[in-house]
């Protein structure tokens, strides 16, 4: 007796030709997808490809231009997020949606779509967070909380929504290794318990390692698909770009110089009862080297990012040294015209305005004298558009900065895009000293790569390069150099070829008197 081939469950969403156009620029392209009941699916292309402006379409945000969408083999119209949560599809966004001036317990009241007490949001999302271990505090203020804990309130109120379907944009992009493994841990149960996962990720480890499909997008169109257990991160890279991404290559920046940048005994209170205060913070970076700091987010890395670009000014002038000047009560603008570069985390409010062009960006991130460049004869000193123009194109060229127009709105650009501009602007002025918080965050294996590659090349031309971030494949790849943050310490810098990923495990973890293994020394900064 001849058993008949047991027919596969129906998918529980598909997309069917969805196209989405701005103007005649087609951002998605008749794009099919399904996602199968209690699967982990996947989507996988560059910076642009169309991965985000998808996910907004199954989330309500974004009306199609043509196509539809079925869920559970019905065809719906997802008109809203609050559609598409009453259908059972939850979603985290990589830019977040948060309030800075209220808490976290209000900031999930407001994502609900019916009316619960504060007190039974905040207690179910405090066990929510013990039980994922994404440790929150519900009455915690978002203005004082890192980039890593805002992160996790987006999931954490995305899992209250007991959703069938969780779409994660970029969901472990400012996790630690082990929040992340303790996030995939949670995509196992929801698995388990027949729920389904598209997951959106530039980390292609993590996708080989919990996902059982992908789907591959290129120019807003399907490319291909995979199983991605059977496929290797090189293959999976080589299938988003078309093309082999380019290896980094640190060579040459092993010379040693004077140094450029250095923080002597840097104390800085803390500024909110939530901030983290650093406690005699010692660092050096000569020319030619690239110290990189890692650390767990919400350790002192904004502090110490504003601190050394004089965001906030220290009491003590002698804390900072910039080129053998003491700065530490010194703003932005003077380090600056010292020759001093700045890149911090968040792209959008911080690093640049989203509502104005890529031009404006430009001209508002150069001190008065790299205006000069950009300003007429006359005494009123008027702005010449077209050499802001010229500059901001060549910026584009240099890091592939791929834009819809010739002078977009920098909020029209996906974030990797935005980020090789941001980079690229400082890269531009070519700083004797440049300091860079998370440079890649969110940004894919080829935009990354470009990234890193540039700058290990300013190093390699004489700079001094500080990058603090939470990647150790990144840090690994740049580094000269390598300290680690934590509780607001950092450690002795340790040259990059004796550090191992469980020394920076422990270093992590506090255990700042670590001594070198036999063999190793210390930087001797």
């Amino acid at each position: 007796m001849s058993l008949s081939p047991q027919p596969e469950p129906a998918a529980l969403l598909s997309a069917r030709k969805l196209t989405k156009l701005f103007g005649t620029f087609a951002a998605c392209d008749g794009i099919d997808l399904s996602i199968a009941p209690g699967e982990i699916h996947a989507l996988l292309g560059e910076n642009g490809a169309g991965k985000s402006t998808l996910v907004k379409m199954l989330f309500g945000v974004l009306a199609p231009s043509s196509g539809s969408v079925e869920w559970q083999g019905r065809v719906v119209a997802i008109g809203s997020p609050a559609a598409a949560r009453r259908l059972g599809i939850g979603m985290v966004f990589q830019h977040f949606s948060l309030f800075e001036s209220l808490t976290v317990a209000e900031n999930i009241a407001l994502s609900l779509d019916s009316k619960v007490p504060l007190d039974t949001i905040a207690q179910k999302a405090a066990e929510l967070s013990r039980t994922y271990g994404l440790p929150l505090d519900p009455s915690a203020h978002v203005a004082d909380l890192s980039v890593g804990e805002r992160q996790r309130i987006e999931i954490v109120r995305a899992l209250l929504q007991n959703p069938q379907l969780i779409i994660l944009d970029e969901p472990t992009s400012v996790l630690t290794p082990q929040e992340a493994d303790r996030l995939f841990e949670t995509l196992d149960k929801l698995k388990a318990e027949g729920r389904s996962v598209l997951y959106i990720s530039h980390r292609l480890e993590e996708v080989q390692r919990i996902c059982d499909r992908a789907t591959v997008l290129r120019h807003g169109k399907v490319t291909g698909a995979c199983d991605p257990r059977k496929e290797t991160p090189a293959s999976l890279a080589r299938m988003m770009v078309g093309a082999e991404v380019p290896h980094v290559s640190a060579e040459g920046t092993t010379t040693r110089g004077e140094v450029l940048l250095e923080a002597v005994s840097l104390d800085v209170a803390p500024r909110t009862p939530f901030a983290v205060s650093l406690k005699q913070v010692n660092l050096k970076v000569r020319a030619g080297e690239v110290l990189a700091i890692a650390g767990v987010a919400g350790n002192g890395q904004g502090e110490l990012f504003d601190a050394l670009s004089g965001e906030y000014p220290v009491v003590s002038d002698a804390s900072v040294v910039i080129r053998g000047k003491p700065v530490g009560r010194s703003g932005i603008n003077r380090r600056r015209l010292m020759g001093a570069g700045f890149v911090p985390e968040e792209r959008h409010g911080h690093a640049a305005v989203s509502a104005l062009t890529l031009s404006d960006n430009l001209v508002l991130a150069r001190n008065a004298s790299d205006r000069r460049a950009f300003v007429g004869g006359g005494v009123l000193g008027i702005i010449r558009n077209d050499a802001v123009k010229a500059a901001a194109r060549r910026i584009s060229e240099a890091m592939d900065v791929r834009k819809s127009g010739e002078d977009p709105p920098a909020g029209s650009l996906s974030g990797g895009n935005l980020q090789k501009f941001i980079v690229g602007r400082e890269l531009d002025r070519r700083p004797a000293v440049l300091v860079v918080n998370q440079p890649t965050w969110g940004v894919d294996a080829g935009a990354a790569s470009r990234i890193r590659q540039a700058l290990v090349d300013l190093a390699k031309s004489g700079s001094a390069v500080l990058v603090i971030s939470q990647d150790l494949d990144e840090i690994f790849e740049v580094a000269t150099e390598i300290a680690v943050i934590s509780e607001g310490r950092l450690s002795s810098a340790y040259p990059a070829k004796d550090m191992t990923r469980e020394k920076i495990g422990l270093l992590m973890g506090g255990l700042h008197g670590l001594e070198p293994v036999a063999g190793e020394t210390a930087h001797a900064h």
